[in-house]
């Protein structure tokens, strides 16, 4: 059994940002609770949209310490195909194919996940997608 939880791109740039809210207070939590757990793609939105190389070196640094969520990538690719499928036929649009491919992470695995993006709170609506709260 997993026990971490996975926090979505959303709260880590509200948290590297400084923004004080609610999400990012949990995220200070699970950071003190070392219950933090990333997949490759945050990581990679994170990391893509930081311009200063130091900062960019010491963030990755950081996010190197926590575990990684992997898996089948092929499985999560179709999983996160269907997922957002599914979703088309309820008339959700996706806004970002990455938060399928996050959702249907967390799904497949059965982790929480902490985010400050509608299109999750969208998700969590029609499947049995843990949210974080």
């Amino acid at each position: 059994m997993i026990n971490g939880r996975i926090v979505d791109t959303s709260v880590w740039i509200d948290f590297l940002s400084k923004k004080e809210s609610s999400h990012v207070t949990l995220f200070k939590e699970m950071i003190f609770e070392n219950c933090v757990m990333l997949l490759p793609v945050i990581m990679q939105e994170v990391l893509q949209g930081i311009r200063e190389d130091i900062l960019f070196n010491s963030i990755k640094s950081v996010m190197q310490d926590y575990e990684l969520l992997e898996g089948n990538q092929l499985e999560l690719t179709l999983g996160a195909a269907g997922l957002y499928r599914f979703l088309r036929g309820k008339g959700i649009t996706i806004q970002k194919p990455n938060d399928c491919l996050i959702a249907y992470t967390c799904l497949h695995h059965d982790v929480p996940l902490l985010h400050n993006d509608k299109d999750f709170t969208n998700i969590a609506k029609h499947t049995s997608l843990k949210i974080y709260k």
